[in-house]
């Protein structure tokens, strides 16, 4: 197997130069093991830079002289080297290395380690598996592929945002979301404004500046044991991102040209049998009628993807660099959402001092446009208007003049049926609430490497990481009145990130004794981070001078432009790490660093060390083994690392308002404060059978989250200085799983292969203690019968929502006719699922592949606030099939008479479960879902016959999320409303989930 991953990163990026000679030398390549042929082996003249390689059948040609000296090379086999003769036919058999087999990783800071030697968990997405099915933003794409990894993708359309949690949230009040970074260092993944159940919109986030073409592999660090290098920025876990690099040889040109059209998977399922009574916008009727229904699928549009990237890369032995140009050209399924990228990309490395000395930069840009995310929520949603409308009503009178010229105020107003604050006019708030999200970034590193001597090595690096990001929302006279002024509303954002990274590393690789081995590395680092430091404005329901002129100079007097400043913090760490192995059978891992952090700088406490331990042991080296297990590992590590302090909670600052007053600050300050520390123990084996045919990795994890940051009340006695409220260290919460990843290859012969991969993941999570809170109760937001809340004992995304009010024997009770609620929220079950799987399947049979992901999320429950409003407005299904019924049957009881109640009428039922205020409990459903995910069906071109100058071409039809084999709930479950922390597997208008299918052209010059 490891044979097979080795020879893909051959294909991808070795080839060498074709010079002319006296003779055309030709032969076939083959594996000694089995016989089978070997692509992507590198053949050249030796003494020269003379080069080919061989194609998918082992198959190559060369120009050479007879005398002249064949070298074939290929990682993980041992070079061969074969004297030109007579012949023109020259055929090998290349012998497996052993050493060569042992897969090198990418690990913390960018060191790279032996696979085998690792103490801890990790998990590498390859290039390939990353760019196979085109999605825009990589880290979707690495679903179900990794054990232990929760990605969740936002509804809100092209250029949304996605979010990411290893091993389970670890924090009531911080975020849960692992470090990313870029060739060893750090970069910003800051996520602008989320919606949430009243409204808003996706501001996208960091990690779509990155081209995914552009990523050579992806290492996944899960926990802190593993990361705990990079002190508390590691103790969510970190994903290590490995981007390409020029190669020497001939210059290579390469394209990667993807389209792909998307389309809804499915809709909510309305009804249009009965409309209004008379002119109310809810459609209660009895009176059966056809009414309109297409208008409704027609507002959805088929959505287009063009995804090109075009890559140079060359080089010799001294120099090399690589360069990339990507773009991506793409709308949406709902009218007028668009998203444009533009990715440039260069890096170059060069050896210098009789190769002592290795410089290397890169710079990484990306300017990205995004028009018109479609909002979630109540309010400024198109699909509330578009899914309520009253059926008797003919909705293309006002689709097709969504505008009317006002003569009194000389100005376009609104026109709809009706002014409310849940529906709007859905072309109105297309065409007349545009939003605008820009964003421009740039990484730039540098990297200096000095081999001072054989064995000992100095690094040292910098990087800056910049991001400006630009926001407009213009809201057109006569646009919802809850959220906008008559005269119109104008919300503008302009604000910029930056990261400033450096660090030095000195590592030291030796073996002190035929024994035993030593790797030590030893560094430090600063970095100085800024988030959100620009300027806004809201105008709201204040309104603009004059309707419609969405300036600066068209303010209120009262409105002001305000200063935004999110975080500054400077981190100063320096860190160690030793390795000692012991016949290379036994290794002893030791890691440790300490951070001094400016968020702690009044405290006292502004410097913790955190170390991490850990033990491998490989025991198909210390036993004789039975002849079908090849490999074996028993691993145990043990962290302590603490969390991110937030910016501002030690000492909270005043802010300027947007009515350009003061507002003050009411937290007390916290110069007691600590990090929070989470405890991470971890146990795992790793195993190959058959030859590494069969592979089989299980990790048990358990994390201990301590002194969380929670906001409490001030008692009386503290209440001075205008304070109300203080953060207090206190707080447990714990995440004990399992992952499983069992990779197979059941079928290999000459012509045809077959690859799986099972990844299975289960997390459990307890709230252990929330406090000194009498209530034992942290709430988070309430939004009418829904409540997102911490509960000591239960879990984090424990779903809380209003229930039906019930006797001893389970009958709902009833009161004047009306089922009866709970008068608070009550537990129904958690948003998270009990285990996932992630089934992958990868098929060769000569030039044809195919390539297929099943995903699947088991147990677990979600929310639909959707389905409520739609039963309140007598619109979905389900409530004309209760009224074509006779009424709704129930198992009821009249709380006063105690009479049975056996039948509701539909409309007195779903008014009084439904709408924004109803019963949650009947809008609950299991988040169990069955989805195919991905799909490639490619073929690799014999380019020999085309007589091009073309080394490598292949054509594949792609397919992301096609079709769900199971799913319970009326949604998309793994769809995101928000990508907040508490905001998963909720549904409130959310954009109905897409499939994506298309085409995809790789070629090599």
């Amino acid at each position: 197997m490891v044979k097979k991953l080795l020879l893909f990163f051959v294909l991808v990026f070795g080839a060498y130069p074709l010079l002319a000679q006296s003779k055309t030398v030709t032969g076939t390549v083959t594996d000694a093991t089995d016989g089978s042929p070997l692509p992507g082996v590198n053949v050249l003249v030796q003494g020269t830079t003379t080069g080919s390689q061989t194609d998918f059948d082992g198959n190559y040609s060369i120009e050479a002289e007879s005398g002249n000296v064949l070298v074939f090379s290929f990682l993980g086999m041992k070079t061969q080297s074969v004297t030109v003769g007579a012949s023109n036919t020259i055929n090998v058999s290349m012998q497996e290395d052993a050493e060569q087999l042992g897969e090198v990783v990418v690990t913390a800071l960018g060191i790279k380690r032996e696979e085998k030697t690792l103490t801890y968990a990790q998990q590498t997405v390859r290039a390939d598996e990353l760019t196979a099915t085109r999605d825009p933003n990589f880290m979707n794409s690495i679903s179900g592929k990794a054990a232990g990894v929760e990605i969740k993708k936002s509804s809100s359309g092209a250029g949304g945002s996605t979010k990411i949690v290893l091993r389970g949230n670890k924090s009531l009040s911080g975020d849960s979301s692992p470090l990313f970074v870029i060739d060893g260092i750090p970069m910003a993944n800051n996520k602008g404004g989320q919606p949430g159940m009243w409204g808003g919109v996706d501001a996208g986030d960091g990690l779509s500046a990155i081209n995914p073409d552009d990523i050579e592999s992806i290492s996944i660090l899960k926990g802190s044991n593993a990361a705990v290098l990079y002190g508390s920025q590691g103790a969510n876990g970190v994903v290590v991102i490995t981007t390409k690099a020029g190669k020497s040889g001939k210059t290579t040109v390469s394209l990667n040209s993807g389209y792909t059209f998307e389309h809804y998977l499915e809709l909510p399922d309305l009804q249009f049998k009965y409309g209004a009574n008379g002119n109310a916008k809810e459609s209660w009727s009895t009176t059966p009628g056809d009414y309109q229904s297409s208008y409704v699928e027609e507002f959805f549009q088929t959505g287009h993807n063009f995804n090109n990237t075009v890559t140079v890369s060359g080089g010799n032995d001294k120099t090399t660099a690589y360069f990339s140009y990507g773009n991506i050209t793409a709308s949406g399924i709902t009218p007028e959402n668009k998203y444009q990228k533009n990715n440039f990309t260069f890096k170059q490395s060069t050896k210098m001092f009789n190769d002592k000395v290795t410089v290397t930069s890169s710079v990484i840009m990306a300017l990205e446009e995004t028009k018109n995310r479609l909002p979630a929520g109540y309010y400024l949603n198109p699909l509330t208007g578009l899914y309520m409308f009253p059926r008797q009503r003919n909705f293309y009178d006002f689709k097709n003049n969504y505008e009317v010229f006002d003569t009194d105020r000389n100005l376009y107003t609104q026109n709809w049926f009706v002014v409310d604050h849940h529906q709007s006019n859905p072309y109105w708030i297309i065409n007349k609430e545009p939003k605008t999200d820009e964003s421009k970034r740039i990484i730039g590193s540098l990297s200096l490497e000095y081999d001072i001597a054989e064995k000992l090595k100095l690094q040292v690096r910098g990087n800056y990481d910049y991001a400006a990001k630009e926001f407009e929302q213009q809201h057109a006279a006569t646009s919802n009145s809850t959220n906008v002024h008559p005269k119109g509303a104008w919300d503008y954002r302009k604000y910029e990130d930056q990261l400033v990274y450096t660090d030095a590393i000195l590592s030291y690789d030796t073996d002190l004794s035929d024994n035993f081995s030593l790797n030590g590395v030893l560094g430090a680092s600063y970095q100085k981070t800024v988030y959100g430091d620009g300027v806004s404005v809201n105008t709201g329901t204040i309104g603009l001078l004059y309707p419609n002129e969405f300036t600066f100079q068209n303010l209120p007097t009262n409105v002001q432009v305000s200063s935004t400043y999110d975080g500054s913090v400077i981190k100063q760490g320096a860190f160690a790490n030793l390795q000692l192995g012991f016949k290379e059978m036994l290794f002893l891992d030791l890691s440790g660093r300490n951070d001094w952090a400016s968020t702690l700088a009044l405290t006292g406490n502004d410097s913790y060390f955190y170390p991490s331990v850990g033990l491998t042991g490989i025991i198909s080296e210390m036993f004789t083994m039975p002849e079908a297990v090849s490999f074996g590992k028993l691993r145990a590590s043990y962290t302590q690392v603490g969390n991110e302090v937030p910016f501002n909670r030690i000492n909270p600052q005043n802010r300027i308002s947007s009515n350009g007053g003061v507002d003050r600050n009411t937290v007390k300050p916290f110069f007691d404060a600590k990090p929070e520390i989470i405890t991470s123990l971890e146990f795992g084996a790793d195993w190959r059978f058959f030859q590494n045919r069969l592979g089989l990795d299980i990790t048990y994890y358990s994390l201990t989250s301590k002194d969380q940051f929670i906001e409490v009340p001030l008692l009386q006695s503290e209440s001075e200085g205008g304070y109300t409220t203080k953060f207090i260290n206190a707080g447990e919460i714990t995440n004990k799983g399992w992952e499983i990843t069992l990779n197979a290859t059941p079928v290999q012969t000459d012509d045809f292969q077959w690859v799986t991969a099972f990844n299975f993941t289960n997390n459990t999570n307890e709230i252990v203690d929330i406090g000194p809170d009498d209530d034992k109760v942290i709430n988070l937001g309430s939004s009418e019968g829904y409540q997102s809340k911490l509960v000591e004992g239960g879990a984090f995304n424990d779903l809380y929502v209003l229930k039906f009010l019930r006797n001893d024997q389970g009958q709902i009770l009833f009161d004047a006719g009306k089922p009866l609620r709970t008068a608070t929220t009550e537990l129904v079950g958690n948003l998270d699922p009990d285990w996932t799987l992630g089934w992958n399947n990868n098929f060769s049979y000569k030039r044809f592949t195919l390539g297929m992901q099943i995903n699947g999320k088991f147990g677990g429950n979600v929310f639909s606030q959707t389905e409520s409003m739609l039963d309140g407005a007598g619109v979905s299904q389900r409530t004309a099939d209760a009224r074509d019924a006779g009424g709704v049957t129930v198992n009821g009881v009249d709380q006063t008479s105690g009479a049975a109640i056996t039948t509701v009428d539909a409309e007195t039922w779903f008014r009084a479960i439904g709408d924004r205020n109803g019963v949650g409990e009947a809008y609950v459903y299991d988040r169990t879902n069955i989805r195919v995910n991905q799909l490639s069906l490619g073929y690799n071109i014999d380019v020999s016959k085309l007589g091009l100058p073309i080394t490598a071409a292949s054509l594949s039809f792609i397919g992301n999320n096609l079709f769900y084999i199971y799913k319970d709930a009326p949604f998309d479950p793994e769809l995101a409303m928000s990508t907040n922390q508490n905001a998963q597997g909720l549904d409130n208008f959310n954009l109905p989930s897409t499939g994506t299918y298309g085409f995809n052209l790789k070629v090599t010059f």
